[in-house]
């Protein structure tokens, strides 16, 4: 029998009942369970906005983007080591039951001045191919109108939703749509400035919402188009997006993981490849800092409610002078002594921190199957998101046992050795 344990056991469960220092021991376990609760039930509905947050982005960003390391064009009739790339995408699809769900599109992206109506703004063209739209991770994103970029074969286009807010514009209208650009090849005119700039015009089809900053004033329209605004060679684009659906599937994300590995082995510095959290670099970080912060208040305040285990741990101590004079008469080492209520007040901490943690699991469980507790104000939830992570409930819980540690740690400083207290 472990000796510091089973002492530390009998204090524990001291029948003692009406004793202040056990009474105090309780309190300091259900503070500590509180603050677990807490810290478990806040970092839950921190992650459940964060996956909002995060499909909200998710829903429409490419899975990997490859792009020019430098200058702003791709030409890929001179780089055939993207065209082998894709070909190994194709073919790995292919023979993994996924080629209907990988797909990538070629794309012009340019920034233009757009005018409709009267009302003149600043914008981001993105030339894609008609096929781009097909894609069922769009839907959700849709507003009002209909996403696609050709009618037969009239040229549309589809508008980010702040845009055509700014421009007053709805799809309904029969106003076209102005795009201007300087021209890559003319000089610029002094005498006549519009002689110099290439221009199009196309007719809104819908109207799309994207969260991100980085596509705020979007416009989406045809790839042939695009490439005639810009000057550009039938071979030439800005970017290409790769596209892989079919996530719940082994086969789909054992795909995912090799492809931008891969990708980056065979592109070399020429090229940049980026998966969705390198494409949203800035939010992503941003959330992590946010849930740092939240952690580390938490963990500061359960550091605070520990405090109370010193206290109660101290008094013990105090309490069984005699006992610990009769442990050093029979023998006992003082440092057997000083686990033994290091373990009895850290026995304390993790009961209040076991019983906290299930208690702020149950809750979360209820809250996620029942919403229980409603959100005020319109979102697109009506009651508060949670999403439990098991590293989130394992960092609890080891924190709160190094936190209980060195809190019954502490106290167990003050009991001397024998030789000591017979000088």
């Amino acid at each position: 029998m472990h000796l510091p344990s089973f002492i530390a056991r009998r204090y524990l469960f001291s029948k003692a009942h009406h004793n202040v220092i056990n009474i105090i021991s309780i309190v300091s376990a259900a503070a500590i369970g509180i603050g677990c609760m807490a810290l478990i039930i806040i970092l839950s509905v921190y992650n459940g906005f964060d996956k909002i947050v995060e499909s909200a982005y998710n829903s429409y960003i490419p899975d990997y983007v490859i792009e020019p390391a430098k200058g702003k064009t791709i030409d890929m009739s001179k780089n055939s080591r993207i065209i082998t790339a894709l070909f190994d995408l194709s073919m790995k699809a292919a023979v993994s039951g996924e080629a209907e769900h990988v797909q990538a599109f070629h794309v012009l992206e340019e920034t233009v001045y757009v005018q409709y109506d009267a009302v003149q703004s600043i914008a981001r063209i993105k030339g894609v191919d008609t096929a781009y739209f097909s894609l069922k991770r769009f839907e959700d994103n849709l507003v009002e109108g209909e996403l696609s970029v050709m009618f037969g074969e009239v040229p549309r286009a589809v508008v980010e939703e702040s845009l055509a807010a700014s421009l007053l514009l709805r799809p309904q209208f029969t106003t076209p749509l102005e795009i201007y650009l300087p021209s890559r090849t003319e000089d610029i005119s002094l005498m006549m400035p519009q002689s110099s700039l290439m221009s199009e015009e196309v007719r809104p089809a819908g109207i799309i919402s994207m969260s991100s900053a980085d596509d705020k004033g979007t416009i989406f329209i045809p790839q042939d188009m695009a490439r005639e605004l810009m000057e550009y060679g039938e071979n030439e684009c800005s970017k290409i997006e790769i596209f892989i659906d079919g996530e719940k599937t082994s086969s789909a994300r054992s795909l995912k993981k090799s492809v931008i590995k891969e990708f980056r082995e065979n592109l070399g510095d020429e090229f940049t490849v980026k998966d969705r959290y390198q494409q949203n670099e800035t939010i992503y970080k941003m959330m992590r800092a946010e849930k740092f912060a939240i952690y580390m208040i938490l963990l500061f305040v359960t550091i605070v409610i520990s405090v109370n285990l010193l206290a109660s741990l101290s008094m013990l101590i105090i309490e069984k002078e005699e006992d610990i004079r009769t442990y050093q008469a029979m023998g006992m080492r003082t440092s057997t002594i000083r686990r033994s209520f290091m373990l009895h007040g850290w026995l304390i901490c993790m009961a209040g921190a076991v019983i906290g943690i299930l208690l702020g699991l149950l809750l979360c469980f209820i809250q996620y199957k029942w919403g229980v507790v409603s959100l005020p104000g319109n979102f697109v939830v009506s009651y508060y998101p949670v999403v439990v992570k098991f590293s989130d409930v394992l960092l609890a819980l080891l924190s709160v046992a190094a936190i209980g540690l060195i809190m019954a740690y502490l106290p167990t400083r003050s009991i001397k050795d024998k030789t000591h207290r017979s000088a």
